[in-house]
């Protein structure tokens, strides 16, 4: 059913997801620990308080990689659908991480400052006019309130409050505090010591990063095909949309479509869950309505309406078919709008 704003509530699953992100976050940590010291330059020996810095620095940095892999990881396998529920979740734990890790930084690099701690972290490194020697403090700082923003604003209340296209665009400032986190690492893996553990997984995380974007892209592009005129365009075949599942078309301009097949019959509707701009299309049919798979929005395929009592609506748009050879109409119609389902012949298979 659709969900209304309401304080969090503590599913089972939730429960479960949290206590193994937290097992994990803790066993990384102790393993750090334990095998950063037996790979460190045996010329250039990192003390035990920079080693706690940069075990909760690395494992903040694995965390918020891992937050933007889920999106692609979820187009590329179904199977990670699930995590997408709970990706809010994953960035309040991962700024609490990041937070740990200043603690650290400020607790020992800045006690014995006879400056305010807080002025010593922007006063101890001048060099703005440099590349190499650029002050990598300010790009952690510049991270870490973004995470802190987005901690705050990741409850329901700051949706509505902000609108869905505002807090969305809010927290389109994640991809920033990546870059801002990767800066941070490399500016100061150049200023300090070396630490061949910490830039590997720094490495191998950023670059498996870009990996599953770029997967996820190759296989989200639109069927190829030409349009019959301007306004109908080539959907692929119905035989390879699987039941209860959507097919994704891309209109360019960030205008996609979800063509869903159900019970014999096809419906299309806007790929923008109407709560937050989830993936409509990444989700299936559950008790005969589109759910979102990020939240449980659910929308009637055939007119794009919340079952009652609920009152959100999305577009539709119009489908019509030759042979086994599927065609939409790009051209959406208002929000709520009944379109007749396109019912799937006998004679077509169906899809895997």
């Amino acid at each position: 059913m659709s969900v209304t704003l309401k304080p969090v509530i503590w599913y089972r699953s939730k429960l479960v997801y949290d206590g193994v992100v937290l097992l994990a976050m803790f066993l990384y940590i102790i393993a750090y620990l334990r095998l950063a010291p037996n790979l460190q330059l045996v010329s250039r020996p990192i003390d035990d308080a920079i080693l706690r810095m940069r075990a909760f620095g690395s494992c903040a940095f694995l965390l918020v990689s891992f937050i933007l892999a889920i999106g692609p990881l979820s187009r590329l396998d179904r199977r990670f659908l699930p995590l997408l529920y709970n990706r809010r979740h994953f960035g309040v734990i991962a700024c609490s991480v990041a937070c740990a890790h200043v603690y650290y930084v400020y607790s020992w690099y800045l006690n014995l400052s006879p400056l305010n701690p807080l002025l010593a972290l922007f006063s101890a490194n001048t060099s703005y006019g440099q590349v190499l020697g650029f002050p990598f403090e300010i790009f952690g700082v510049l991270a870490l309130v973004i995470l802190l923003a987005l901690a705050f604003t990741s409850h329901d209340f700051w949706l509505s409050f902000l609108t869905p296209r505002l807090w969305k665009s809010l927290h389109m400032l994640i991809y920033l505090a990546y870059g801002a986190i990767v800066a941070h690492i490399a500016l100061g893996s150049f200023q300090g010591s070396g630490d061949p553990f910490f830039v590997m997984i720094v490495c191998a995380s950023a670059l498996g990063l870009v990996g599953v974007h770029l997967a996820a892209r190759s296989v989200s592009r639109a069927p190829e095909g030409t349009a019959g005129d301007d306004n109908w365009v080539d959907a692929g075949l119905i035989s390879t949309i699987a039941d209860k599942r959507a097919r994704i078309i891309d209109l360019g301009e960030g205008e996609k479509v979800a063509i869903f097949r159900y019970d014999g019959k096809l419906s299309a509707l806007t790929n923008l869950c109407a709560h937050q701009n989830g993936p409509l299309g990444e989700g299936r049919i559950i008790d005969g309505c589109v759910t979102c798979p990020w939240h449980g929005f659910q929308y009637r395929p055939e007119d794009g309406c919340a079952p009652a009592p609920f009152t959100e609506k999305v577009a539709t748009y119009r489908l019509r078919r030759d042979l086994d050879r599927l065609w939409l109409d790009r051209r959406a119609n208002p929000p709520g709008t009944r379109v007749e389902p396109l019912p799937v012949n006998e004679g077509v298979a169906d899809g895997g």
